[in-house]
């Protein structure tokens, strides 16, 4: 069986930042630590960080008074923010720098007096801390036919921003709705989008085209992972997301000569090779990586870590 890997795939730097920050508060200030959600969407990474003596809490009054408390890569709201100071809990903040940077642009719009359309998935952890980072008046949207809907106060006043996880294509026909909609409006450069959604999402598309069947290796409540999953079935390829090896179906490579593997930004590197070690176990396999985009963006550690970090480079978004 010939196996081909995406390139890029698997961890981003906003990921891989947001659990060296949980690893080195262990270290720093020992267990326990306490984090409030997922610190990424992702169980193995979740309950690896368990076992070193991670907390995971939906509430901060979980967390004992005093104990030092992490904030996830998908960032939080305000209220929490506040809730978590009157507590006197301290803060060492994972929020994923791009995410931080919606959360500015955002607050930057509102204070021009403008109503944010804010492009994305009810529900998903970072919509809920966009929306409750910026004051005034924000309304959600993940489609373009939800844009005829939209009750605004002055369509000269509008702008929009987009949760990370959607790349350029994901968001295009819906800003494209809006523009048509509301001329007046503006938004931030397609430049801002995340970067690995983009290059994750490009090399899904290339690979789709080149196997008989696609693996998408990630969470099931990974919203870049079962984007990763669609974009590979629009071109006609069946397509799975597996958490890891153990998920396989072999029944749905019966009919396949080439499988195509990629992963979420959540999804740890050694679940792939789990995943192909288990098609090894079938047969033989001859395993190529497709050409693509080698990404070396680091973000910084936050202060209270940063002593420990000063001999990595470093990068700002």
């Amino acid at each position: 069986m010939r196996v081909v890997l995406a390139q890029p795939r698997g961890f981003c730097a906003g990921v891989e930042r947001a659990i060296e920050i949980v690893e080195r508060a262990l270290e720093k200030y020992g267990p326990p630590i306490y984090v409030r959600h997922e610190i990424v969407h992702n169980r193995h990474v979740v309950d690896r960080l368990r076992a070193k003596g991670a907390h995971f809490v939906d509430d901060l009054e979980e967390i004992p008074p005093g104990s030092v408390t992490i904030f996830s890569a998908h960032g939080v709201s305000s209220t929490v923010e506040n809730a978590a100071e009157e507590r006197g809990l301290p803060v060492i903040d994972a929020t994923c720098p791009l995410v931080s940077k919606v959360h500015s642009e955002g607050q930057r719009y509102a204070n021009q007096g403008r109503e944010i359309i804010l492009i994305g998935h009810a529900g998903h952890p970072e919509i809920e801390g966009t929306m409750g980072r910026i004051s005034g008046r924000v309304h959600l949207i993940s489609k373009p036919e939800e844009v005829a809907g939209l009750e605004v106060a002055d369509p000269e006043k509008l702008a929009f921003i987009t949760q990370t996880t959607l790349s350029v294509d994901d968001t295009r026909s819906v800003i494209d709705a809006l523009k048509a909609r509301f001329p007046a409006i503006v938004g931030p450069d397609t430049k801002d989008i995340c970067y690995a959604t983009q290059n994750r999402q490009r090399a899904a598309r290339e690979l789709a085209r080149l196997v008989d069947v696609v693996l998408v290796v990630g969470a099931p409540n990974s919203s870049n992972s079962n984007r990763l999953r669609e974009i590979a079935a629009e071109h006609g390829v069946p397509s799975y997301l597996i958490e890891d090896a153990k998920a396989l179906d072999i029944r749905w490579l019966a009919a396949a000569q080439s499988v195509g593997i990629t992963a979420g930004a959540s999804a740890p590197e050694e679940l792939v090779q789990g995943v192909i070690a288990r098609l090894r176990e079938l047969g033989e396999v001859e395993l190529t990586v497709l050409p693509g985009v080698t990404e070396n963006v680091r973000f910084r550690m936050p202060p209270e870590l940063a002593d420990a970090d000063r001999s990595s480079r470093q990068m700002q978004p």
